[in-house]
């Protein structure tokens, strides 16, 4: 009698029910509430001032020629002749600071500002108020003042899209549709490195209490490595639509400024499809690695170990999210989209950046499904040789050769 279902109802029973599964469900959604209730109570106690603070700053002009444009928005200019006026105004906190523009300023272009406070760098606002300053001065009388606005400010770079006709692609870039695609990655990986983990942890607790001994006594290898798989693999997908499902519900009593800007994001064409084909294939593919991870360790603690070897891939397209954005189409991206066990989070992420050119994506799915069907038929070899084996871990000559003879 085949016992793969009812191995599967077991493994995805048991796998729901377990505290940790539990917990990191619920995890993702209660911080996204907690997350919205707290930006709109501080919104709600916090709100905008009307009246915006005015910071003066002291300069002393050795140069000449710098005596207008005082007011810089918030920043008032105030001119002195002398440094020790300039020091003594800011120790009585009538100036916040003071900045010397020297007589060789227009060769040098060198300016010096004095501070009572310790920091790394002049406030933003300062910095900008000051070269504002600078600039007006400069250019007074000699250009227009329309032109002196494009100067300080020269570019503001608006990316369009276009087909090969010339229309206006209705699909556009930028960071913006980044988001849902950078979400569907962080969940991907969470979910692939936790349930394989799950996968490990059983098989490992199994072969330790010498369960697996009754186990085999009654089931076959395949039925037990398909049920186990299959039972984990639908736990953690009900644990993504969890999560993908309560993103709207959220969305609905976030502040209306992020609800209207997530809304206006747009989703890649065909980003669903791939996002769940990808969960099912990186999934089969860590758990036939999990599998015959626990068939040649002795404990479960010893597979977790040699499992972080390979679910770290899932992780780390995310640490390089910085890199992808300014370079999505570099040889090192291409090759690890294609490399199986950093393709599943890497493509749905640069999806958010680029269109992937199919021929990479069928690339990257068929080296997957080629390492899963490998994986099954190794893994399958390793349970008969070594599930039943019991203290020292086999080292890879003799994992080899034990396959060799098998």
């Amino acid at each position: 009698m085949n016992k793969t279902l009812l191995i599967f109802k077991h493994e995805f029973i048991t796998t729901i029910k377990r505290t940790g599964f539990i917990i990191l469900t619920m995890a993702l959604p209660v911080l996204a509430l907690l997350a919205i209730g707290i930006t709109q109570l501080v919104s709600g106690i916090v709100k905008p001032s009307t009246v915006t603070e005015t910071i003066s700053v002291g300069y002393v002009d050795e140069a000449g020629g710098f005596n207008q444009f005082n007011n810089e928005d918030n920043v008032n200019m105030i001119s002195f002749n002398t440094t020790d006026a300039a020091l003594q105004a800011m120790v009585k906190g009538n100036i916040k600071e003071y900045f010397v523009i020297p007589s060789n300023y227009t060769t040098q272009g060198i300016i010096e500002l004095y501070t009572l406070e310790k920091q790394v760098t002049a406030p933003p606002e300062i910095q900008g108020a000051i070269k504002d300053f600078l600039s007006n001065n400069l250019l007074a009388g000699k250009i227009p003042s329309t032109t002196v606005n494009v100067i300080e400010s020269p570019l503001n770079l608006v990316n369009i899209r276009l087909t090969t006709t010339g229309a206006t692609a209705k699909e556009q870039g930028g960071l913006a549709n980044l988001i849902i695609p950078g979400i569907f990655s962080l969940l991907l990986a969470l979910s692939l490195s936790f349930s394989s983990a799950y996968l490990l942890q059983g098989l490992g607790e199994e072969k330790e209490n010498r369960l697996m001994e009754i186990l085999l006594s009654s089931v076959s290898t395949r039925q037990l490595i398909t049920g186990k798989v299959l039972g984990i693999g639908t736990a953690g997908l009900v644990q993504v639509v969890v999560w993908l499902v309560s993103f709207p519900l959220l969305l609905k009593l976030a502040p209306s400024s992020i609800g209207d800007f997530i809304n206006s994001v747009q989703i890649p064409s065909g980003f669903l499809v791939l996002g769940v084909l990808y969960f099912i294939l990186g999934y089969l593919l860590f758990a036939v690695l999990s599998v015959c991870v626990a068939a040649i360790t002795a404990t479960a603690r010893e597979g977790q170990g040699l499992a972080a070897i390979f679910t770290i891939f899932a992780v780390a397209p995310l640490w390089f999210t910085s890199l992808l954005i300014f370079y999505p189409n570099s040889p090192i991206w291409v090759v690890f989209s294609i490399f199986p066990f950093s393709a599943p989070v890497l493509v749905i992420l640069r999806l958010g950046v680029i269109s992937v050119p199919a021929w990479q994506i069928a690339a990257s799915i068929t080296v997957l499904i080629l390492f899963i069907v490998g994986g099954l038929l190794l893994a399958a070899k390793l349970l008969k040789i070594y599930i039943l084996m019991y203290g020292k871990r086999p080292n890879i000559s003799e994992i080899i050769k034990n396959l060799r003879s098998s």
